[in-house]
């Protein structure tokens, strides 16, 4: 539908995508218009699996009708489709999109799904505008009823195949590039690897060391809240600084060594001995399947992962690492994006939501004045 509203990204911000931020650099475009000055904009792509009793795997596979613009009469994905925007976008809502696409193009409902897992992020080209492709892998139930939508599919020739036929399909028949690639690392993987942790020695029971990631831009009551609770139950956390080869912009002004002051501060006014507390510089990498083993290279062995971000959440889950339960309170209160933009509209109500010593370190580091500054370049 031209009217509607997509998921867009400028090409330089692309990057930021594989490190989770989505919500910072997308902007809302009309379909009509992203297309005709071929913008780039995020799309789904949903490949579905379902096992009989018998164990045999059949691949629920899409013919497009032939009336298509792009690729007609050409087999691929299960559904795909675009994202649209919506404020605070991120992964879960994104996994949305990707549901309601099959329910669109096959009539499968949410609810017939067993289980979903992100897979990865590509770049794809569809008349030679740039989209970025969230990719994920479904289980549904065996024999589950199909009502294929003959205004976008073949209805005759979309529908579950077995190994044998979707080898002779990929091989045969017209398909798109970027699904066969992805069917082919399906077909080549066992099915349970494709919806368990890949590594679940990596599970453990000890409660010694966890890990918490956030950017603490700047470092607020939410972050010591988690925090704390964290040293409830673990007698030690590693804390890793995110993107922390990014400062001086609007969404990070501050640096990884501000940042490790602001954690340094909050443990010494609390008492919190240096034995249960290790901090850590983390920066990106723009490679969202390494960025797990990035990590770890650095931060060493933990025995749990704590985050209330769904891409970290389901990185590590991808994995095989334990994440625990999301800690959080008045989450859109206790948001560093929302002081960041009260401390640049002048409104002292920022404060209560920070630290006194954090605030302090602030304002000794001129951050009031730079985040101003910062703002007013951005928007030149």
């Amino acid at each position: 539908m031209n009217n509607e509203i997509l998921a867009c990204i400028d090409d330089e911000n692309i990057k930021y995508l594989q490190s989770g931020q989505i919500s910072k650099y997308i902007y809302p475009i009309e379909r009509k218009e992203a297309h005709e000055k071929k913008i780039s904009h995020l799309i789904t792509r949903f490949f579905i699996i379902s096992k009989t009793p018998e164990g045999e795997i059949n691949y629920l596979v899409q013919k497009r009708i032939k009336s298509k613009s792009s690729y007609p009469g050409y087999f691929t994905d299960s559904s795909s489709g675009h994202v649209l925007w919506t404020k605070n976008l991120d992964l879960v809502k994104i996994k949305k999109d990707a549901l309601r696409e099959l329910e669109e193009e096959f009539g499968i409902p949410s609810k017939a799904i067993q289980k979903v897992r992100f897979y990865e992020l590509g770049d794809e080209e569809d008349n030679k505008t740039k989209e970025i492709a969230y990719v994920f892998f479904g289980l549904v139930d065996f024999g589950l009823p199909l009502n294929p939508d003959p205004k976008e599919l073949d209805i005759e020739q979309s529908r579950f195949y077995n190994k044998i036929e979707l080898v002779n399909l990929l091989k045969n028949e017209k398909s798109v590039d970027h699904s066969r690639k992805i069917w082919r690392i399906i077909l080549n993987t066992d099915i349970n690897s494709l919806f368990e942790n890949e590594m679940e020695l990596k599970i453990t029971r000890s409660n010694d060391i966890a890990l918490f990631i956030g950017r603490f831009q700047p470092l607020h009551h939410g972050h010591v809240y988690v925090l704390r609770n964290i040293l409830k139950s673990y007698k030690k956390v590693k804390i890793g600084i995110g993107s922390s080869q990014l400062s001086n912009t609007t969404n990070d002004p501050f640096t990884n060594a501000e940042r490790e002051e602001f954690l340094n501060a909050v443990f010494k006014k609390r008492n919190i001995s240096s034995n249960r507390h290790k901090i850590y510089y983390i920066p990106d990498i723009f490679n969202a399947k390494k960025w797990v083993d990035h990590v770890v290279s650095i931060v060493g062995e933990f025995n749990a992962v704590f985050s209330n971000s769904d891409w970290i959440r389901q990185l590590f889950q991808n994995k095989g690492f334990k994440v625990e339960k999301k800690i959080a309170i008045f989450k859109n209160k206790f948001n560093a994006s929302n002081i960041r933009s009260l401390i640049i509209k002048n409104n002292r109500s920022w404060k209560p939501l920070v630290p006194k010593e954090v605030i302090e370190l602030i304002e000794e580091f001129d951050g009031i004045n730079r985040l101003k500054s910062l703002n007013t370049a951005d928007n030149l």
